[in-house]
């Protein structure tokens, strides 16, 4: 299952991607791009009709996957950062205003920055306490009526904690406002009910839980939310109507898919469901995040931020170990332990502004789909052999 190149390594760096990927999904790639790699939608012999067919049941399993209503609402692009693109730009282009919280990553913080920056929109950023979590009122206080968006990181990609969408969505139900969740963090981790948590969008990436490869992923987009094209180009069909399409999935896409891509985190989904489903592997993967959530906190010398609980939660951790630098720490790990981890600010700022971590960052573990408990126990061994150096 493992890469030649990840023998010996402790990959405790999940959250950036999840590595390595089933072996399932590297030969479903590989096969459909040997067999069956055209264009999708834009001829009618029978290989463009295998891959039109494909196509539409990546739609399926990933509308199915996220509680969505309408396979066709299912658009694909990059990965998560192009789907909050999309939908930022798509809303805020002409103005107006957007809620959101300092937990988010800068997918969503400069898209909005150039929304304010650019376009005369205006962004309230409610807080996180000191737990790492939202308060749902602060959401209710921040909505206006010129509202036009909330977008909402489902789990932070720093400390891990989980947000209450649910409680979220009732309140941008109740007052009209459409939802969006960054769901980069929990697509194929932890479960998502569009209809049951009222969101109205689930921007995803492919290349983490989905454990599909990079550069795929986009939204998951609800009945009755409409967003503006920012981009315009081909789609295959009606090529001479002179504006881009308004219709569905062809509004938000854009060019030629990423096909083997697509392929890919279609067999990513599929190898979610032989494992017993996303619920079977949040549970998996939290089994394991409670020997290193010990061990972390009782080792002297290591400052753990936003874990007092494993409650609404995922195997991410960030900490600091006291006389290190983190990128230094980093460095130490790989070097000496052969353990794998992220370090620095993980590209959202305001979380380690707020928690006061800020500019260095942090040490941030994180655990996946083929984690073992060795790669933990390594992990907690290597940190409390650094502590021990400068106690």
């Amino acid at each position: 299952m493992h890469a030649d190149a990840a023998k010996g390594l402790h990959y405790l760096d999940n959250a950036a991607t999840t590595f390595p990927k089933p072996e399932s999904v590297l030969q479903t790639a590989v096969k459909f791009c040997a067999s069956a790699c055209v264009n999708p939608g834009r001829s009618t012999f029978d290989l463009a009709i295998e891959a039109e067919d494909m196509l539409r049941q990546a739609r399926t399993k990933l509308t199915r996957l996220f509680g969505g209503t309408d396979p066709n609402r299912l658009v694909f692009g990059y990965n998560a950062t192009d789907g909050l693109n999309l939908v930022i730009f798509g809303m805020l282009r002409r103005g107006g205003h957007v809620v959101s919280t300092r937990l988010e990553h800068n997918s969503v913080l400069r898209p909005i920055a150039h929304c304010v920056d650019d376009f005369g929109a205006q962004a309230t950023l409610v807080p996180f306490d000191g737990h790492g979590y939202v308060d749902p009122d602060d959401v209710r206080r921040a909505i206006r009526p010129d509202t036009k968006l909330v977008v909402v990181d489902h789990a932070s990609n720093v400390i891990g904690t989980v947000q209450p969408v649910r409680e979220i969505g009732a309140i941008c139900r109740e007052r009209e406002v459409p939802l969006c969740i960054d769901a980069a963090q929990t697509g194929g981790m932890v479960p998502i009910d569009m209809q049951a948590m009222m969101v109205d969008i689930v921007a995803f990436t492919g290349h983490k839980s989905l454990l599909g490869p990079m550069g795929i992923g986009g939204l998951c987009v609800g009945p009755d939310i409409e967003i503006e094209h920012s981009r315009a180009g081909g789609t295959g069909v009606n090529s001479a109507r002179r504006r881009h399409l308004e219709e569905y999935p062809y509004r938000l896409e854009f060019g030629t898919p990423n096909m083997m891509g697509i392929a890919g985190l279609a067999s990513g989904v599929d190898f979610i469901e032989q494992r017993g489903g996303v619920a079977a592997v949040y549970e998996r993967e939290m089994a394991l995040a409670r020997i290193l959530w010990e061990g972390l906190r009782e080792t002297d010398g290591v400052t753990l931020y936003c874990a007092d609980s494993l409650a609404a939660r995922t195997p991410v951790f960030s900490f600091n170990i006291a006389g290190f630098d983190p990128a230094e720490a980093g460095a130490r790990l790989d070097v000496d332990f052969n353990v794998a981890c992220r370090t620095g600010l993980q590209c959202a700022p305001l979380v380690h502004e707020t928690i006061g971590t800020s500019p260095a960052g942090t040490v941030r573990f994180s655990l996946g789909p083929f984690t073992t408990e060795a790669d933990v126990r390594a992990g907690v061994a290597a940190v409390r052999e650094l502590a021990a150096e400068r106690r």
